[in-house]
């Protein structure tokens, strides 16, 4: 843009009679400077102000879809009966919001939002479940098939600067259901338990963990806190024949909240990668992180995005599955959400969605296309977003 406009003066200036035509030419070959294409954010009408969201895979949002609140899914009057319904492929993707008044479940027939309204009590009901017994109050946990992993022994110790303090954890605690060998007599299913440390002078801090598969094996990824101001990111995983232990971690990072994880995904194309976010107090930056073994090695960093601040639990991120996947997040000030694509490395923001309002409560992607976003103002609003 520098040489862009450099050139644009030097043409401009009362010398331009004298310009080399090798700076003429120079201008025309710049590139056009291109914005990315927008797609707007339309609210949904709810009949209550939303002040908490979770998203598919969530604790909630699998309940929910397994409980029978939502309307049987149907197969269309072509569909195959021999290939079964959608309800035999698992619980359906779904978008959970509530407040003080009401709660809905958000889903899709077809191409199609569906809202489901439902009490605000039950939903509450499900999220309770997030935080099993033992763990940090308010803290939600991660499961993925037979792994569970959550937050234990809350602490105020490195607890951020004062008037700022939050809860972080002393343990991250991993149960893993045990395979049982097949018996006539009923009987309970074994669970391996491990607590894990983060180190001298460390505490875990108050963010969800996330499990996913990492060099092809099962990974739970925590962030711990050093000092009043300083983050890293740490990955557990379970070396052959050991238990679990923490693996790998990042150089600590200064902030003004501790670092959040964006989402887990093979971005560049490269293998799993796990984006997180680096919030300062002149907005933030984007990290991409690529594991190897013991280490995780930084891809790629970029500023001009938001993440969750300190003690704030809401996921502001979400990951639109494709080859490779692409990345939906705020743009520093949460005016609007960026739809970014990480292929070979290299960022390319592929749409923005501006806001009515600031993201605020989550942002969820129901399907590669249809994004919902929880806004400051108590609404929800939805994009479709080009595959």
């Amino acid at each position: 843009m520098c040489d862009r406009r450099a050139a644009l003066a030097a043409l401009l200036a009362p010398t331009t009679a004298l310009l080399a035509p090798t700076a003429l030419l120079a201008l025309v070959a710049l590139p056009a400077l291109a914005e990315p294409a927008t797609v707007q954010a339309q609210p949904l009408d709810l009949p209550f102000r939303v002040t908490a969201m979770r998203g598919p895979g969530s604790e909630v949002a699998l309940a929910v879809a397994t409980s029978g609140l939502l309307p049987v899914a149907r197969a269309g009057a072509g569909a195959d009966p021999k290939r079964g319904s959608k309800a035999d492929e698992g619980p359906r993707p779904v978008v959970v919001v509530w407040g003080e008044g009401g709660g809905a479940v958000i889903d899709l027939d077809g191409e199609r939002l569906r809202t489901t309204l439902v009490g605000s009590e039950a939903i509450e009901g499900f999220a309770a479940a997030e935080t099993p017994r033992g763990a940090v109050p308010g803290s939600r946990m991660a499961q993925d098939g037979p792994l569970r992993a959550y937050l234990t022994g809350p602490t105020r110790a490195l607890g951020g600067a004062p008037g700022r303090e939050t809860i972080h954890a002393a343990g991250l605690t991993i149960r893993e259901r045990q395979p049982i060998g097949v018996t006539a007599e009923p009987k309970a299913v074994p669970v391996a338990t491990a607590t894990l440390t983060p180190g001298p002078d460390q505490v875990f801090a108050g963010r969800a963990p996330r499990i996913a598969t990492l060099d092809g094996r099962p990974a739970v990824i925590a962030v711990t806190v050093q000092g009043p101001a300083e983050s890293s990111l740490v990955v557990a995983a379970k070396e052959k024949d050991a238990g679990w232990s923490l693996t790998a971690r990042t150089p600590p990072q200064a902030g003004s909240a501790p670092l959040s994880v964006a989402g887990i995904a093979a971005f560049s194309g490269a293998g799993s990668e796990i984006a997180a976010v680096r919030t300062t107090e002149g907005g933030g930056e984007l990290q991409l992180w690529r594991p190897s073994g013991s280490t995780l090695t930084q891809a790629g960093a970029w500023s001009g995005y938001a993440g969750p601040d300190a003690g704030e639990a809401a996921s502001l991120a979400a990951v639109l599955p494709g080859e490779p996947a692409s990345l939906v997040l705020p743009l520093a000030g949460r005016n609007a959400l960026a739809v970014l694509s990480l292929k070979g490395g290299a960022l390319v923001e592929r749409l923005r969605i501006p806001l009515p309002a600031p993201a605020a409560h989550g942002v969820a992607a129901l399907s590669p296309q249809k994004v919902l976003v929880g806004l400051a103002d108590g609404r929800l609003a939805a994009a479709t977003v080009a595959p």
